[in-house]
């Protein structure tokens, strides 16, 4: 079952960043056409910053809840490699713990904001802002469950290790 688990975590990390890469590349697309029509046409689209924004948003907390899963969030090792092996398992617990409570706070606070923002709606796009802050409950739900994988492999006593993707080196 963990191993199944572990494939479903890997396949939706695939994913999530996949998705904000193309978060990346529409918002891109957006802010080249809002510089186009301010400058070339002299006619800037009233929705391309509020769609930019969103975007952002949007693939920046996908990303975020990949880093946790691919083990590519920033931290500090130094630390870390000069302790011995049982020290730096404690450590590595505690810092899961962390990540996880920090998913916690954004899946309870995140819908909160979502809630309370939902009526709002963003005028250039129509659409109702708690869209926009929708990524933060989902990511943080995501953080929580990849950390939750990471603590469950170290109270096997697994090695867990980041990631070594091709794609990052």
């Amino acid at each position: 079952m963990k191993k199944n688990f572990a494939k479903v975590t890997h396949f939706a990390a695939d994913w999530l960043l996949y998705a904000a890469g193309l978060g990346l590349v529409l918002m891109t697309i957006i802010v080249g056409w809002q510089v186009f029509g301010r400058y070339v046409l002299n006619s800037s689209p009233s929705w391309s910053e509020q769609a930019a924004l969103t975007l952002m948003i949007w693939y920046v907390f996908l990303a975020a809840a990949a880093g946790v899963r691919e083990g590519f969030h920033i931290r500090i090792v130094a630390l870390e490699n000069a302790l011995g092996p049982k020290a730096k398992r404690v450590m590595r617990i505690v810092a899961d713990l962390i990540i996880a409570g920090c998913g916690l706070a954004l899946l309870v606070w995140g819908s909160e904001l979502v809630m309370r923002t939902w009526e709002h709606v963003i005028p250039s796009l129509g659409l109702p802002r708690g869209i926009a802050y929708l990524a933060l409950p989902l990511s943080g739900l995501l953080i929580m469950l990849f950390s939750l994988e990471r603590l469950l492999e170290e109270a096997e006593g697994e090695a867990v290790s980041d990631e070594e993707d091709p794609r990052w080196s």
